[in-house]
């Protein structure tokens, strides 16, 4: 299921992502069905983790018709893998993405079908909400989601990144909440999931409505991302490795901790503990709690504990 080009630039990564581990697998080499996939490529460079790749190169990845409904059957089809414990997502080529591609969209968007305005509209809001899913399938699927971010995240992109778990980018990315700049407030995400990631709501209403672009340092001190990286292969390499350190962990912990801080994002705190006792008084019955105690007190890594699928 991978690209020639992919699969030659997770084997030269590979040699500086974590040492002793598996050699990358492609998914073409395995015997499987060719990809389903245009606009995606999904690899496993190590044990546990699913790579997505936007894979239009040429076209800047671009989002374009095929995109919107491939990540919710490609995240959909990960939310159920009970060998896939951490999602990476990157972007083929100079940038991460240029956001919606215009040319390929400008259908759906500007000449909705309906004989009258009320059909119209309600077929409009069917749209939208169609795309929305397309970036809330990547929060709703419990393996935790880390975006490697380099060059440009423009528009969509950061509908994209905002509703992922944790952010890393390049010392040469920027983002852009640009949808103003084309006659229309955006709709898929970003105003509803930027202001709880930066937390400041001045920052988030600048951004939002001069689609001014925001640079890695700013990105980094304001919350937008958690690391930056010097280029693109220390990027994937570190992304890889963090990525490699959390599948280490309990699925059921980590897919658990997952769940209970999007909750407590939107909701009260002392709803928050409510939700949590109650997932934990079934969750808590779990051998991973003895393995991981056991290998605790033994002083023995993570990556020692052979954790049942989950």
């Amino acid at each position: 299921m991978l690209s020639g080009i992919v699969k030659s630039g997770l084997t030269k990564y590979q040699r500086s992502w974590l040492p002793g581990q598996a050699v990358v697998r492609a998914m073409s080499s395995s015997g499987r069905a060719p990809s389903p996939y245009t606009a995606l490529a999904i690899s496993h460079p190590t044990e546990s983790v699913t790579h997505v790749e936007l894979h239009r190169p040429e076209k800047r990845n671009a989002m374009n018709r095929a995109f919107w409904s491939e990540m919710v059957d490609c995240f959909n089809e990960i939310a159920a893998d009970p060998d896939c414990r951490v999602v990476l997502i990157s972007g083929a080529g100079k940038i991460f993405t240029a956001g919606i591609d215009l040319m390929d969209m400008a259908g759906d968007v500007l000449q909705p079908e309906g004989d009258d305005m009320a059909r119209r509209s309600w077929n409009m809001k069917r749209i939208i909400s169609k795309y929305q899913e397309t970036f809330s399938v990547i929060e709703k699927c419990p393996k935790p989601v880390v975006v490697a971010i380099h060059g440009a995240c423009v528009g969509g992109g950061v509908d994209l990144i905002t509703a992922c778990d944790i952010r890393l980018c390049t010392q040469d990315a920027w983002f852009q909440v640009k949808e103003v700049d084309i006659g229309l407030a955006a709709d898929v995400g970003t105003l509803q999931r930027l202001p709880k990631v930066i937390g400041s709501r001045s920052l988030v209403n600048e951004l939002a409505l001069t689609a001014r672009k925001m640079y890695a340092d700013e990105a980094k001190s304001s919350g937008l991302v958690s690391r930056v990286f010097a280029d693109k292969e220390t990027l994937m390499a570190g992304a890889l490795e963090m990525a490699g350190e959390i599948a280490a962990r309990s699925p059921v912990a980590v897919q658990g901790t997952k769940i209970n801080l999007i909750y407590s994002r939107d909701h009260s705190v002392a709803e928050g503990l409510d939700y949590m006792a109650n997932w934990n008084m079934s969750m808590l019955q779990t051998d991973d709690v003895m393995k991981s105690a056991q290998a605790s007190m033994e002083k023995k890594s993570p990556k020692t504990i052979a954790f049942s699928k989950l």
